[in-house]
């Protein structure tokens, strides 16, 4: 019979990988409460239209990279959610979230995310994304808080060598005054272009210039910048980003080419980048999305947000050699010496979780020295014998791995003497 495997692009995270998540995860569900995020948790699928309207029609995600399957019920489409701020956004308008006293509405999402694109080093087609939003402010400060929080993440995890990458890709006005002469740069050069810039000059020539094909890049890198169509107060906002980043001490380089790949972005755009970590150096990418909550049938409420990847994170600590302080492990082991101990070590093993003990026993009948070995394999800090004489005596026998040594102790005293070394050791 055929042996089924894991579908392309996908991958199983196993016990002795998965702890490595578990740390990543923590530290960004702790730094989100520093920063006063509150998690919110969107449906994996949700209407394609959401998508079409709120991510953009020319993009590469809708164009190209959505799992999307007709509703047999209705005569729409639901697609497996490819990124997390236009569910959140929906979410927002949906539960009127505008409406809480406590405003700007800052959120954050960690999830499973769904693109159909080739798979390499750090990018799949099944992955898991961090991000947040903060909804309903203009105020550039919140901009570099935003930066601050992505940033901050990769810092306390160990990283070095970072980079923010930053731009304004303006208002829709800003870019109507920048899109004429865009448009004469790059009709000059049209029929040199790729077949997908070819398509996006007349529908979002911006998007041109966010291409990673290098003869294209060279074909545009003296097209017209953005920077220089600013009206005086998206200019203003713009420097006050980055006064805002110098006073955090993060430094920046502005890069005017940055338009990141979604539709939805004016002002301020983003992204942390990291030398070598696979076929991509990119990080994190956000920006701001003042139109979108609007576009997706809110009141016209500015935002701005992040995303990132935890597999892209993990293969940056990988690069660095950042080993992250996982302990792994069980508190105790308990070894049945004779067939008649196996009830109570049962009992023991269940009464020892409850009081909060990692504990194991063995379920293959092995004999003692096998399963000293096994506690040896749990890296087991603990081992606790019972046998015939044990039985007898009403007592277990704990035996301390790391220095061998051993102590008789009553039964009815064994969990709480147990908890307290391990409280103690932890």
């Amino acid at each position: 019979m055929t042996r089924i495997q894991i579908p392309r692009g996908t991958q199983d995270i196993m016990p002795g990988t998965v702890e490595l998540w578990h740390y990543v995860e923590a530290k960004a569900r702790e730094l989100c409460r520093r920063f006063n995020y509150a998690e919110i948790r969107t449906p994996l699928f949700e209407s394609t239209e959401l998508f079409q309207r709120g991510v953009g029609e020319t993009t590469d995600i809708v164009e190209k990279e959505m799992y999307s399957v007709a509703n047999p019920r209705s005569n729409d489409a639901l697609t497996l959610r490819p990124e997390g701020t236009a569910g959140v956004v929906r979410s927002y308008v949906e539960n009127k979230l505008y409406g809480s006293p406590n405003q700007p509405t800052k959120l954050y999402y960690l999830g499973p995310m769904f693109r159909h694109e080739r798979p390499q080093a750090g990018r799949y087609r099944q992955f898991v994304q961090f991000g947040a939003e903060a909804i309903g402010s203009s105020d550039p400060a919140i901009d570099a808080e935003v930066i601050g929080l992505a940033i901050r993440l990769y810092q306390e995890l160990g990283l070095t060598g970072l980079s923010v990458e930053l731009n304004s890709v303006g208002t829709v006005e800003d870019r109507a005054r920048h899109r004429e002469h865009l448009l004469a740069h790059l009709n000059g050069v049209r029929s040199e272009l790729c077949e997908d810039c070819q398509s996006r000059i007349d529908r979002n020539p911006l998007r041109v210039l966010d291409c990673k094909n290098e003869k294209c890049k060279t074909l545009t890198k003296d097209a017209p910048s953005i920077l220089d169509y600013l009206s005086e107060e998206s200019a203003a906002h713009f420097e006050a980003v980055k006064d805002y980043l110098t006073a955090l001490d993060i430094p920046y380089h502005v890069n005017p080419r940055l338009v990141r790949g979604l539709d939805y972005y004016t002002l301020t755009a983003f992204e942390i980048k990291m030398a070598e970590i696979g076929a991509v150096e990119t990080l994190c990418g956000g920006g701001r999305y003042n139109g979108l909550v609007a576009e997706l049938g809110g009141d016209d409420m500015p935002g701005i947000g992040f995303a990132l990847s935890i597999e892209r994170l993990l293969l940056a600590l990988e690069k660095q050699g950042v080993q992250l302080p996982i302990t792994g492990g069980i508190d105790c082991f308990v070894v049945v010496q004779t067939p008649e101990a196996k009830k109570g070590a049962f009992i023991l093993v269940d009464q020892l979780r409850q009081a909060g003990v990692a504990a194991e026993l063995d379920y293959l009948d092995r004999k003692m020295k096998a399963q000293l070995k096994q506690a040896d394999r749990l890296s087991a800090r603990f081992t606790a014998i019972i046998g015939e004489s044990e039985l007898a005596n009403g007592t277990v026998v704990l035996k301390e791995m790391a220095t061998g040594e051993q102590q008789e102790i009553k039964q009815d005293e064994f969990i709480s003497v147990l908890a307290a070394k391990v409280q103690q050791a932890n």
